[in-house]
């Protein structure tokens, strides 16, 4: 219940500050053409609060906090005194009514580069991009445990999450990536990762562990917490030892271990367990048993247990001064952009699955681990979320901003604007479409669900 309480508490902070700046985009714009703004709503629905200004413009925060609006006088919705038209917005240019359109998005934009100039200078945490553990494929390209990824296809990376996102974009494209790496020798490497080869329909958030790379951040080291009493492991092994190998195979993280164990198992007879203990490399035999697991089903194992997992320790962190965080946030706004445009890109093309369109059930739980991650991050995601919002908007979408620009654009080449009919039937074609991406991303965040 706490976890559900907080991704909607967050989910509204978030879309209440990212719609306040885009309405205010639309709002500050249309005052300045001279348009009369009768209502700035953050929010649709009954108004839970509201004031009036001495221009006649109503501010209100409304009961659902799913986006909001700018309400002008206009001559195509409300009865205008003659008095009062040349403040309406269809009796404005054309180009002023782009310039009023486009403010909403243009207003993200800068709120994007505003928050990640802030969370630069405050310092972002992250996690290196240091290889843990290679199998499979990384393994046999010569990616090995300790290689520190410096730039994956000539794009400089920092941190496991954009190596990560450069990975996936390789091969939901299908070619090959050519990896540097900084070794454990400080020697600078190429590898070259075959992500081609991947299977047909393999699964887009998978990509790193079939790939076969694991990061240091992931790992958790095989440590033993408890011993069995009456086990195969009581009097070997004791608490506290980190168990390294396992019949001469390396085990590098605690998920390896029962695999290992199986596998010596099967085999039969005694197998040699090694561990550090005290500072010294031991190695210890031992002949695992045959019992039950949680759910009956017959199972190889030894009898201990391993600490609960802990959050891994950030070991990057960016930051920079006031001055020189400005163009590192403007070049992490047009690499975001980038990566945002590729990805719908890769839907219309089929090749990214329509699973990657998220909706508001995904929002609010990211929104929560972010801000509990602390304020770095929860600036990041909304400086995501606010470029999200901007190119969405900007989408030629009718009952998008996009849509009314696409209008306004058709205007200014025929020298006249569109007939009512034709626009009554954009909007209906818009709000097909919309409900639809909406269907769509509500679809997806029910799978994504965790089944309890």
């Amino acid at each position: 219940m706490g976890e559900f309480i907080g991704s909607v508490w967050w989910m509204i902070v978030s879309l209440g500050v990212l719609v306040t700046f885009h309405e205010f985009g639309h709002y500050w714009v249309a005052r300045r053409c001279g348009v009369k703004v009768l209502r700035f709503s953050v929010g649709f629905g009954r108004p839970l609060w509201m004031r009036r200004n001495r221009d006649g413009t109503e501010f209100a925060i409304a009961a659902i906090p799913l986006g909001g609006y700018v309400k002008m006088l206009d001559e195509r919705e409300v009865e205008v005194h003659p008095h009062e038209r040349g403040q309406a917005f269809n009796h404005k240019t054309v180009w002023q009514r782009i310039a009023i359109v486009a403010a909403g998005p243009i207003a993200n934009l800068l709120l994007c580069i505003a928050l990640l100039w802030a969370m630069f200078v405050l310092g972002r945490q992250d996690y290196s991009a240091t290889i843990g553990r290679t199998t499979g494929m990384a393994q046999a390209a010569g990616l090995q445990a300790g290689d520190r990824v410096l730039s994956v296809d000539g794009r400089a990376v920092a941190t496991a999450g954009e190596a990560s996102m450069a990975l996936t974009t390789a091969a939901m494209d299908r070619h090959d990536a050519r990896v540097e790496v900084l070794d454990s020798l400080d020697q600078t490497r190429t590898r070259n990762l075959p992500l081609s080869q991947l299977p047909a329909g393999f699964n887009e958030r998978q990509v790193l562990s079939l790939a076969g790379v694991g990061w240091l951040s992931a790992l958790q080291p095989a440590q033993v917490d408890k011993v069995l009493p009456d086990s195969a492991a009581q009097g070997v092994v004791m608490p506290g030892d980190l168990i390294v190998a396992i019949d001469g195979q390396r085990i590098d993280g605690a998920d390896q271990v029962a695999a290992q164990i199986r596998a010596l198992g099967q085999r039969g007879g005694p197998g040699m367990i090694e561990v550090q203990r005290a500072g010294e490399r031991l190695a210890l035999e031992l002949t695992p048993r045959q019992g039950k697991d949680a759910q009956g089903a017959p199972v190889w194992q030894i009898g201990i247990g391993f600490a609960q997992p802990s959050a891994p320790v950030y070991d990057a962190k960016l930051q920079y001064g006031p001055l020189a965080a400005l163009p590192v946030a403007l070049r992490e706004t047009a690499r975001m952009a980038g990566d945002s445009l590729g990805m719908m890109r890769r839907i219309v093309t089929g090749n990214a699955s329509l699973q990657n369109i998220s909706g508001p059930v995904t929002i609010a739980r990211v929104a929560n681990v972010s801000a509990q991650r602390g304020a770095d991050w929860f600036l990041y995601f909304l400086a995501l979320l606010s470029l999200s919002l901007c190119i969405i908007n900007l989408l030629p979408i009718p009952i998008l901003d996009g849509g009314h620009l696409l209008y306004y654009l058709i205007e200014l080449v025929k020298g006249s604007p569109l007939s009512e009919r034709a626009m009554a039937a954009g909007q209906y074609v818009g709000l097909a479409l919309l409900a639809g991406l909406m269907g769509l991303a509500f679809y997806n965040d029910i799978l994504s669900l965790p089944l309890r």
